[in-house]
């Protein structure tokens, strides 16, 4: 009883720290370059995404969002 204790408290700590910290992780993580380049591929592959950003960075603008 006192082993599944531990491992519970255990895990919600590390959910606290991780969203303690959640921004300096993101940073750290996106600071690297194979990461971030994943990160971009998987957003753009995204329905809408990709054709929204398009369309607000080479004209149309932000009203059409």
């Amino acid at each position: 009883m006192s082993r599944i204790l531990s491992t519970i408290l255990m895990i919600v700590s590390l959910g606290f720290i991780v969203y303690k910290y959640r921004y300096r992780i993101i940073n750290i993580l996106l600071g690297l370059s194979w990461i971030r380049r994943l990160a971009v591929g998987s957003m753009m592959r995204l329905p809408g995404v990709k054709q929204k950003l398009m369309g607000s960075a080479f004209g149309g603008g932000p009203s059409e969002w």
